[in-house]
Formats: structure tokens, C-alpha cells, sequence
């Protein structure tokens, strides 16, 4: 057998050429780390927040790869906001009435239920004079005072117009107004609408009502609700007979351009997009309503707003977060657009003034949208003067109109959510190979991981290998290519080994194989005498990695006053997806080892759930998995700090949702939840839930054997 420098067993094997080594083992001889150090810099383990997210760094050599990504990403984006899959599209019964008569256009009043019971609101301007089709444009807000009904006073008017961001008072005080008016003067029918908690939509209080556990654990959130309100938007507008669907573009600025380039990464429909004041790789959205759990794990919005490539891409900054777009996120994105040969097709601009959607940019946009609709003006298109209408005159609610009767509140809405996202999974149920589809898609988010390739697993911090009695041991750490984690781990394998594989999953981790005299427990030496190998990790918060007893739990979820888990669990894994991570890791290290013929998982106590995760994505890289779940699914959990917390949990059926994606192999479950729909485990071939309570010896010996 050769020798392959980074592989387990490869090393394994110098020990048995030295059998003179000999070396007693010590009872905390399984430790990696030196016992100073903390069980983060251990792990290398970093925080992301909103200030400090993961940076886009494309690395990508052809569209293919890229394509690839952007596929990946759009559905991270609707997992992480409860979009996946996509709700039903109910009837909306949308509301035009209250023409207003202006110089060029006219403006209407719009409602519509997005939702049964939920209601987006707004102006919509229509050009006068223009005939066939015409092109499109949707213009979320922002959080701008009042939303739509925005006015500043005539001393602000004033001083923006003093400092060049605005020509008139008009625009000055009314800039939200302006945009739309000058887009309809251009031949474009216009729609702005509502964020939920601005102008007319009063039904529920921006920021409030889904911010707590179950919130988290079905994916219901304030982000989630206004991208539906955006996508049901755009199908209000693509409806409209005089609307060319082909050439729709969307714009908005601050929250309004997070809502432009989300809608953007996983809607195909719009043609031109256009966020200001709002990509970075710095600052990604201050407020709940642009902050889901899963969301940015792993990316930024940079990188979304490279979804929309090869389409026209164009983004304006201003003395803010975004004041470095030119040299960082820019030069990311142009990357993206030249897989495309479509340089031209994306810009950006730093203009100095304070956080804004003023005049200077909003012609910078009047042209890329002239340009990119094919609006045929002459150009440079400046915006002309306007009148606007008084606030109180866009209400679209009145006597003849009053709000529908059957709007929801946040926790009546909530409650229709719930019951509508629960029939539409207990619908893709009766097809198992979509549900599958649907499922393992968000597990792949909800984990933000896959099972890696056995190539981009390695070992580091290696110590070994020692011979001692008739087996070989080996500790270090297991690293990925593309991962920081290190991964403490020990293996131990019988001399006479029959490439058989069971990856120990443990509460204690590692130090569970060893007794107080170092050498293997009676359960592990049972394994060994069946010549089969031993792994086990130090999954997050286990052995090596336990945070001590006073440490208090890490978390971020805290921004501009308010507290919500969006702002921990969309930048950064929970601790539940981390570990199921480490079990993907160890079991793509071990299929790696030179002469492995079967990979095994055995899993015990609080660290059953994370190898039922892991076992879900690994596919037939496992063989046969005895899992103990004791007692546990995810209903039981009661706090965004709870280290069983999973973002999307519930949703997607809890653990036995998952065990339905453990299709292929054997997957035996032990120490049952007492809740939760068995009939998805039992109608997964393969997988045998077992009622009652399990020894730790039945879980090992199903493990060794494969039956009960």
C-alpha cells in the first residue's frame, strides 16, 4: 500500500511499518489543540455580521461555472426568505381607481392582495399620448419617511438644492414623486409600491411581528414577505394590456435597492435593473426587512446583484456604505459581465453626496433605462420640471375604497402562511422524488454545504501515527480547500482492516473512543475486533471545541436597536448546520482513505440530528447510518440561541422531513420524537424509524451490521 501525504490511512500505514514505535497512549492523548487556546481559534471559526459580511471574491473561468453559482445562489435567496418553493399565486383582485391628471401623465391608486388577506398598495403612472406596447418600469421605495408619501420640508428642499443634488423644489421636496413622474414622461407605465409599514400598507408595523423562534424556524420573515410583495408587483404591472413584458426594469434605492436587486437575482422577467445606494461589499442592509437567516451565508450583495448578468446592471453610490462600489464590487461584478462578453452592459457610479436617490443619480438612471428599454430619446435625458401631488391625495384608500375587510394582521397573516406553506409540502409529498427535490435543495442552504469532493479534504495539524496493540492511531485536524474550520479528529483502525469505515458521531466527539487509559472503550474495541475502522470528529461545541461552561452564547442578532436571529443566522451557519458540516467533512476524508470499500455512520444523544442532516446530503457516499435522535425534533426549540436551532426547520417537515431524503443505502432511526409525520420515513426506502427506546448497544451493533 503507497503512502499519500494528506490521506488518513496512507499514514496509517507508516505506523504499521514501525512497529518498534510502540508509544503508549495518554488518557488526554486524542487532544489536537494546545489546551490555551480558545475553542474558536481552534476551529478558526469567524463572525460575519451586517457590517463585516463575506466578501465576493469571483473565481469563476467560464460562464458554465458562474451559471453554476447564480443557480445556487437565486435558490439560497428563496429558501432564506420562505419562497422555496414559491407559494401559490392567489387571485388578487387588484384596485385601480382615482385618476389624477398631470402634464405628460396621469397617476392612479392601486390595491391588491399578494397574499389571502394581505394587501400591497401604490401609485401607478401611466404616460399620455403613447400608444402599443409600452416599456415598464417597477419602483420600490425605500425607507424614506412615509414611504410613497414622502416630503421634505422647504428648508431641506433648499439645501439640497444648494449643495447640486437637486434642480428644483419640486424634486427636491418630492424626489420619490419625481422618478415616476419622469419615467412616465419617458413612455414607460410605472408602478411604486408600498414597503409593508409605509404609506397605506398599515395593516402590520414594519419591523414587528416576525422576529421570534418560529418565525426562524419556518423561514417567515419581514424580507421574505416584501420580495413576494415584489414579485406579486411585477405581475401586477406584466398584467396591465398596455405593457410590453419583455421591457421591465426595476429600480429603487437604500431598502428599495436591496428589494431591486433580490427581485432581480430570482425573477427572470425584468430587463434593465438599476439599485442605488445600496450594493456594497460593506454595509448590507441595516433593517429586519432586509435581513432573512441563510441569506448571506457565504455571499454578499455584490454577488447577488452579479445574478442578473448578462442583463443591463447599473448602480449608483453616494458618501455611505456604498462610497468604494468603483474599486470594490464593481470591478467583482464587471468580472462576472465579461464571462458574458457583455462589459457594456454594467456601470457604476460614485456621485458625492449624502445617502440619496437625488436628481444627479436619478438621471444617471433615466439614461442607462433610456438606453437599455430603447426608449429611442435623445440623449442626455434630464429630468423636467413637474407638479406633484400632495401626499394626502395619493391615499389609495377612501370612502368609496376602504381597506378590504379581510386584512390580517402580522400574526393572523402568519397563521395563513403557515397553513398554506404546510398543505403545499404535504402536497409535493405524494410525489416523493419532487418532494426530495424540493427538500434537499433547502437542506443544501439551510447547511450551506454539500458533500465535498474527497480531493478538497485534507488533514492538518497531524499527529501520528502511533502503533499500540493491533491497530494504528492517528489524530489532526480535517480542513477543507474552501473552508477556514479546522476539524479536530482521531482514527483508530485494526491491523487487519476490511475498509470498512464508521464515522463516530458522539456528544463527547473523540475522547468518546478512548477510556481513562487511553486505549479504545469496549464499544470501539467491538468495532476494531470486526476489523472495521474508527473516525470521529470534534463536531462545533463538541470535545475540543466546548465553549466553556461560562461562556455565553455567541451572537449577533442585535443591529440599530433592534434584535432579530436574521442578523446572526443570515451571515453566519448555526451551530446545528456547522456540525452537520464537520460530518460531511469527515465522511468525504474517510471515503478518500486508500483502500476504503464502505462508509458507516453511527451517531448518539444531541448530535443524532446533525448526522440525520448529514446523512440526507451525503447520498450513497454512506452506506448504512444508525442514528439515535433522542427524542428530539425541532418543535422543541425554544430560543434563537439553542444550538439545535435550524432556520427552516419546521418548514420543510423537521427530522423526519429530512429522513425522507435518506434514499439511498440504510438509515436506521433510534429514540423517536414522540411529534412529527412518520409516514415520510417509512415511505422512504431503505429507512426503518424504530419505535421505543434504544440502547446505545442497538444503535452500535445496526451500525456494525445493518439490522435491527
Amino acid at each position: 500500500m503507497r503512502c499519500m501525504p494528506g490521506l488518513l490511512i496512507g499514514c496509517l500505514c507508516v505506523g504499521f511499518c514501525h512497529p518498534a514505535i510502540g508509544l503508549a497512549v495518554e488518557p488526554d492523548s486524542a487532544r489536537v489543540f494546545d489546551k490555551s487556546q480558545s475553542a474558536a481559534a481552534q476551529a478558526r471559526q469567524f463572525s460575519h455580521d451586517v457590517d463585516h459580511p463575506w466578501l465576493f471574491e469571483p473565481h469563476f473561468t467560464d460562464k458554465a461555472q458562474w451559471k453554476k453559482r447564480a443557480a445556487d445562489l437565486r435558490e439560497q435567496i428563496l429558501v432564506s426568505e420562505g419562497l422555496w418553493p414559491l407559494p401559490e399565486k392567489t387571485e388578487m383582485h387588484a384596485v385601480i381607481h382615482g385618476k389624477i391628471g398631470r402634464d405628460g401623465y396621469t397617476i392612479e391608486k392601486v390595491f391588491f392582495a399578494s397574499l389571502p388577506g394581505h394587501y400591497v398598495s401604490g401609485s401607478l403612472y401611466r404616460p399620455i399620448g403613447k400608444s402599443g406596447k409600452l416599456p415598464a418600469v417597477l419602483s420600490p421605495h425605500g425607507h424614506w419617511p412615509g414611504g410613497r408619501f414622502y416630503e421634505t420640508s422647504e428648508k431641506e428642499a433648499r439645501e439640497q438644492i444648494a449643495m447640486g443634488a437637486e434642480k428644483t423644489m419640486a424634486g427636491a421636496q418630492y424626489p420619490l414623486q419625481a422618478r415616476c413622474a419622469m419615467l412616465a414622461r419617458m413612455g414607460c407605465v410605472v408602478f411604486q409600491y408600498d414597503m409593508v409599514g409605509y404609506a397605506d400598507s398599515q395593516a402590520i408595523e414594519h419591523r414587528k411581528g416576525f422576529n421570534d423562534v418560529d418565525a426562524t424556524l419556518r423561514l417567515q420573515s419581514f424580507m421574505g414577505l416584501q420580495t413576494w410583495n415584489s414579485i406579486r408587483s411585477l405581475d401586477f404591472l406584466c398584467a396591465l394590456p398596455e405593457v410590453d413584458a419583455k421591457r421591465i426594469a426595476v429600480t429603487g434605492a437604500s431598502g428599495g435597492g436591496t428589494q431591486t436587486m433580490i427581485l432581480c437575482a430570482i425573477d427572470d422577467r425584468p430587463a434593465v435593473s438599476f439599485p442605488a445606494v445600496m450594493v456594497s461589499e460593506a454595509m448590507q442592509g441595516g433593517c429586519i426587512c432586509e435581513n432573512s437567516p441563510l441569506l448571506r451565508v457565504h455571499t454578499n450583495n455584490a454577488e447577488f446583484a452579479a445574478c442578473f448578468a448578462p442583463k443591463p446592471l447599473g448602480m449608483t453610490s453616494a458618501n455611505d456604505w456604498t462610497r468604494d462600489i468603483e474599486t470594490l464590487g464593481f470591478p467583482q461584478i464587471w468580472s462576472i459581465y465579461k464571462l458574458f462578453s457583455a462589459q457594456d452592459n454594467v456601470a457604476a457610479w460614485h456621485r458625492s453626496f449624502p445617502h440619496n436617490y437625488n436628481q444627479v443619480s436619478r438621471e444617471l438612471m433615466y439614461n442607462w433605462v433610456n438606453k437599455h428599454l430603447k426608449l429611442g430619446l435623445t440623449e442626455p435625458v434630464t429630468e423636467k420640471p413637474f407638479e406633484p401631488v400632495k401626499p394626502s391625495e395619493l391615499s389609495v384608500y377612501d370612502e368609496a375604497h376602504p381597506r378590504p375587510a379581510d386584512t390580517l394582521d402580522a400574526a393572523g397573516l402568519r397563521k395563513e402562511m403557515s397553513a398554506a406553506s404546510d398543505a403545499q409540502m404535504a402536497a409535493l409529498a405524494k410525489d416523493l422524488a419532487q418532494y426530495r427535490h424540493i427538500v434537499r435543495a433547502a437542506l443544501r442552504v439551510m447547511i450551506n454545504d454539500m458533500l465535498p469532493a474527497s480531493k478538497d479534504v485534507f488533514v492538518g495539524d497531524s499527529r501520528g501515527p502511533v502503533a499500540l496493540d493491533n491497530m494504528a492511531i492517528e489524530k489532526g485536524t480535517i480542513r477543507r480547500r474552501d473552508r477556514l474550520a479546522r476539524v479536530p479528529y482521531l482514527a483508530l483502525k485494526p491491523r487487519q482492516w476490511n475498509g470498512s469505515v464508521v464515522v463516530w458521531i458522539h456528544p463527547d466527539g473523540k475522547a468518546s473512543l478512548l477510556g481513562a487509559d487511553g486505549k479504545p472503550t469496549a464499544d470501539i474495541k467491538k468495532l476494531l475486533d470486526e476489523k472495521i475502522a474508527v473516525i470521529a470528529p470534534d463536531v462545533l461545541l463538541t470535545g475540543e471545541l466546548l465553549a466553556p461552561a461560562d461562556a455565553k452564547p455567541a451572537s449577533t442578532d442585535q443591529y440599530a436597536g433592534f434584535t432579530y436571529s436574521g442578523y446572526q443566522y443570515g451571515y453566519n451557519p448555526s451551530v446545528l448546520a456547522s456540525r452537520a458540516s464537520d460530518i460531511l467533512s469527515t465522511i468525504a476524508l474517510a471515503r478518500g482513505w486508500e483502500g476504503a470499500k464502505g462508509i458507516d455512520l453511527v451517531a448518539f444523544g444531541k448530535t443524532g440530528p446533525a448526522a440525520l442532516l448529514a446523512r440526507a446530503l451525503a447520498g450513497n457516499a454512506v452506506r448504512r447510518a444508525s442514528i439515535d435522535l433522542a427524542n428530539f425534533d425541532f418543535g422543541q426549540v425554544r430560543s434563537d440561541t439553542d444550538p439545535m436551532m435550524l432556520p427552516g426547520a419546521l418548514k420543510y417537515g423537521g427530522v423526519f422531513g429530512f429522513a425522507a431524503l435518506c434514499d439511498t443505502g440504510s438509515t436506521q432511526l433510534w429514540n423517536l420524537p414522540a411529534t412529527g409525520n412518520r409516514e415520510l420515513a417509512k415511505q422512504t426506502p431503505g429507512v426503518v424509524p424504530h419505535e421505543g427506546n434504544a440502547s446505545k448497544q442497538q444503535v452500535l451493533q445496526a451500525a456494525i451490521d445493518g439490522k435491527p
